[in-house]
């Protein structure tokens, strides 16, 4: 396995059960800077997937969304193709059946928002 997907697997677990733990210290630095920027990233979520309430997204789903949105607008060290397929890919992994198309859908809008 990529030593970089094995990263974001981790990130996703530490983000997931942080919903579940708000007293965990246990965090990466990547990991942490994601929830600081959470209610930038939030946001960016709410424009990508409107019909639904972040309350209501899947945590799993959500966890990924919140990796993905800060890898494309605040890290910026991947191409943003890589960080959608990848974003993809781990929900293919960790998620629902209807995982995988919910993400993409969401973050192709985002990503179109950045670009125009």
């Amino acid at each position: 396995m990529d030593t970089r997907h094995a990263k974001r697997i981790k990130i996703v677990q530490e983000m997931f059960a942080r919903l579940f733990n708000s007293s965990d210290p246990a965090l990466s630095k990547k990991t942490q800077s994601i929830f600081l920027h959470l209610p930038e990233i939030d946001e960016k979520i709410k424009k990508g997937a409107p019909k639904y309430e972040l309350s209501k997204i899947a945590k799993v789903d959500l966890s990924i969304l919140r990796l993905a949105v800060y890898e494309l607008i605040i890290e910026k060290k991947e191409p943003p193709k890589v960080i959608i397929n990848e974003a993809i890919e781990l929900a293919k992994d960790m998620a629902g059946e209807k995982s995988p198309a919910f993400i993409n859908a969401a973050l192709g809008k985002i990503y179109q928002e950045m670009v125009q």
